[in-house]
């Protein structure tokens, strides 16, 4: 069986879903593959189109049922099955990490009670749901256990944790009681800026198991993009609360995205986008083009914009941070980073590869080890030697080096071309 999880967050999300799913279909063909499964946001937004276009695909499982995935199979249902968006796992739902060794996933809540015109998660993945702090610890608690060192915290929308629950703990209490855990990094991904108390700002400034690093989203700076887009905030309050996050937490890696091309975004306001990344520094900057999203109130607002000029904005952005990540990147040469080794690199089986606190998996660059040995999930100290725009280079403290392994050439992988879809065509 091969079951695949999708996304439908924006038109690109679709096509690397549609792409894994015409993909894993040939199996059907050329292997033992006998029942192929699309689950997730995907299937829960375009399940009829879906049915009539992929004849190959025997089930199609929405956002909340994949608990309910073996009795499926064993053909006690229909062929979609596409209940309302209100599950949540918890800390006794079987599990098997997908992480490398080392590293793992914990979503502390599912959904989201916000109203971002440009998007469309409340309507995939439903209201918020949280999980009470016991069961988050347990789980993390196990992680441990099972020798994960690095815990990623998920949500929708992360800093919003709790006010579901009886009590309305808060993200900065749940992370009090996850400092008992045995793990180097927590790590905070998705924390949306809306509401982010002292309490917070003073945990991750002095809590030792909490990675001084922070991505949280803010999409814009400029004040009627903002209203817009009814992201809640204005200028004014997200420069104080950047401000205020530099000078507390000094050491603090943060990672932002933006939106460009968002209906009605003038020069002037996407000028003034571009001056604030330059102003700010950030470490990590994520540049999206807007995605009109059928179902979004964004979707309907005038001053739509052409794709080409949405494209030379992402590229006079992305531009920028580039230049300031390269000089972010080569301050770290000749440190030494505490490294957590993911096993043998993907680039070429002489190096090993990990992350240092400053890199989060998946959507940040890599440190490529040169010299010494270590095994998948083991934290080692390297000193940096060499800086790319986003990767770093460098040995295993006390290790000697091969003469082959001198330097590491840097090169972009090509992107493949995609084949076109037909709920692709917004």
């Amino acid at each position: 069986m091969v079951l695949i999880n999708s996304c439908a967050f924006i038109g690109e999300a679709k096509q690397e879903s549609i792409d894994a799913i015409l993909e894993h279909a040939r199996l059907k063909e050329t292997a033992r593959c006998k029942a192929l499964v699309v689950a997730g946001c995907l299937t829960q937004r375009y399940a009829d189109v879906l049915q009539q276009e992929m004849p190959e695909v025997d089930y199609f499982v929405g956002t909340s049922a994949y608990p309910r995935i073996a009795e499926i199979l064993r053909g006690e249902r229909d062929r979609a099955v596409i209940p309302d968006p209100d599950y949540i796992a918890d800390a006794r739902t079987p599990r098997r990490n997908s992480m490398p060794p080392g590293s793992a996933y914990v979503k502390i809540s599912e959904g989201c009670d916000n109203a971002c015109t440009f998007c469309i998660i409340p309507t995939l993945r439903g209201a918020q749901r949280s999980r009470p702090i016991d069961d988050i610890v347990a789980e993390a608690h196990r992680l441990a256990a099972e020798g994960s060192v690095e815990l990623n915290l998920v949500a929708q929308d992360l800093t919003a944790y709790g006010h579901d629950l009886p009590g309305r703990p808060r993200l900065h209490e749940l992370l009090r009681a996850l400092g008992e855990v045995p793990v180097r990094w927590l790590r905070l991904h998705y924390a949306y800026p809306r509401d982010f108390p002292d309490e917070l700002v003073d945990a991750l400034a002095t809590q030792p198991n909490l990675a001084r690093y922070l991505d949280m989203p803010l999409q814009h700076i400029s004040d009627p993009v903002l209203r817009r887009m009814k992201r809640g905030r204005d200028a004014a309050f997200l420069r104080k609360l950047v401000q205020k996050l530099r000078e507390r937490v000094p050491d603090l890696v943060f990672r932002t995205s933006f939106i460009v091309g968002f209906p009605g975004e003038t020069d002037a306001q996407f000028e003034e986008l571009c001056e604030f990344v330059e102003e700010m520094r950030f470490e990590r900057v994520g540049v999206f083009q807007f995605s009109r999203e059928e179902g979004t109130p964004s979707y309907d607002l005038d001053g739509q914009l052409p794709a080409r000029v949405k494209a030379r904005r992402q590229k006079k952005v992305l531009g920028i941070q580039r230049k300031i990540s390269k000089a972010y990147q080569t301050a770290l040469v000749g440190k030494t980073l505490d490294v957590l080794v993911e096993g043998v690199s993907e680039e070429t089986s002489l190096l090993l590869e990990g992350r240092w606190m400053g890199q989060a998996p998946e959507i940040d660059g890599k440190v490529y080890v040169n010299r010494g040995t270590a095994r998948p999930g083991e934290m080692v100290k390297v000193e940096i030697e060499q800086a790319g725009d986003y990767d770093l280079v460098g040995g295993i403290v006390g290790s000697d080096r091969p003469p082959e392994l001198a330097s590491y050439p840097y090169a972009a992988a090509p992107m493949r071309p995609r084949p076109r879809f037909p709920i692709l065509s917004h």
